[in-house]
């Protein structure tokens, strides 16, 4: 293959990196009927994003619902955007107010839980937490075991905290994470952590050490899966939250040399096929390599000039 179709082939690569991993993500209707969020995600954790404009309406519509049936859902409801809102002192109130009126809900656990942690106060969050899934055991997806598993972390203060330690298996120390796992136990291991991650990121911001290493183990669970795409943009938003280990590195190179392959491999599969509807010699391979080098030299330029504004961001900053 010649350098210029090696080019084409890099570039190919650099440009699905910037591609979404995946759509097809998980919807939050409130007892109103109200769409609280839509994840447009299931693989990479990005958080929620709330839509919500006015929330004293909201919240009104929600209690004057709750005043007309006296379902307890909607005074919840209300309690949950008052956790979106950052207020946890009015949350909690509210929630033991409920678990006063109709006791042993599972939802009520929880969020009083999740508010206690959110809060700093990991020993009660710990007790809420355990209530909710004595509760209800396939709660959040089955996932709320790893949930404990953080909190004992905290309670136990662990500098250094280790994936080990959390999801209670590793991935190895080579270049491509390896598992025993079995495919099915891999799947609801992943899902388990894109589930709390993804409820965590909406909250907590970066740096925090638990969610850098959680991010870590599910990005190899992406690599192991062979989704480079996600795996990378998975390790960064680790590293994005503090993961430091010269793996993680070795990881996301492993990825973009593994892409780099697979495209590479599909030129020269499509070159062999010369004389056929797919002939590359041909008009098709020309319009191809034209749009592909339109778009790579779009990048290239957008690429130089963010280049050179970090250059003189980074120059201003050292002169001041």
């Amino acid at each position: 293959m010649n350098k210029f179709r090696a080019f084409f082939v890099v570039v190919l690569v650099l440009i699905s990196f910037k591609t979404f991993a995946c759509l097809n993500g998980d919807t939050k209707l409130l007892t109103n009927g109200f769409e609280i969020y839509h994840d447009d995600h299931k693989v990479v954790p990005l958080g929620h994003e709330f839509h919500v404009d006015n929330f004293p309406k909201l919240i009104a519509e929600l209690e004057s619902e709750y005043k007309k049936t006296g379902n307890i859902d909607y005074l919840s409801d209300k309690g949950y955007i008052l956790i979106i809102q950052r207020k946890y002192d009015e949350a909690l109130k509210l929630y033991h107010n409920i678990e006063k009126i109709k006791p042993n809900r599972y939802s009520t656990a929880s969020n009083i839980g999740t508010l206690y942690e959110l809060m700093g106060e990991i020993e009660k969050a710990y007790d809420w937490i355990k209530k909710s899934i004595q509760i209800n055991p396939e709660s959040h997806n089955g996932s709320e075991w790893l949930h404990l598993k953080i909190l004992d972390a905290k309670i136990k203060n662990l500098k250094d905290v280790s994936g080990a330690f959390l999801i209670e298996t590793t991935f190895g120390l080579e270049k491509n994470p390896k598992t025993k796992l079995s495919p099915e136990e891999l799947e609801i291991l992943r899902m388990a952590l894109y589930y709390q991650l993804n409820e965590r990121i909406t909250f907590i911001k970066p740096k925090d050490q638990i969610i850098s290493v959680l991010l870590f183990e599910l990005g190899n669970i992406a690599k192991i899966n062979k989704d480079d795409l996600s795996a990378t943009e998975i390790y960064e938003l680790s590293k994005k939250y503090g993961f430091q280990n010269e793996l993680i590195n070795n990881r996301i190179i492993s990825c973009y040399e593994d892409k780099l392959n697979y495209w590479t491999s599909e030129v020269e599969k499509l070159e062999l096929k010369k004389g056929s509807e797919f002939d590359l010699d041909g008009r098709q391979l020309d319009a191809l390599v034209i749009t592909l080098s339109f778009l790579s030299l779009i990048l290239m330029i957008v690429s130089i000039v963010l280049f050179i504004k970090w250059r003189r961001l980074k120059k201003a900053i050292a002169a001041s």
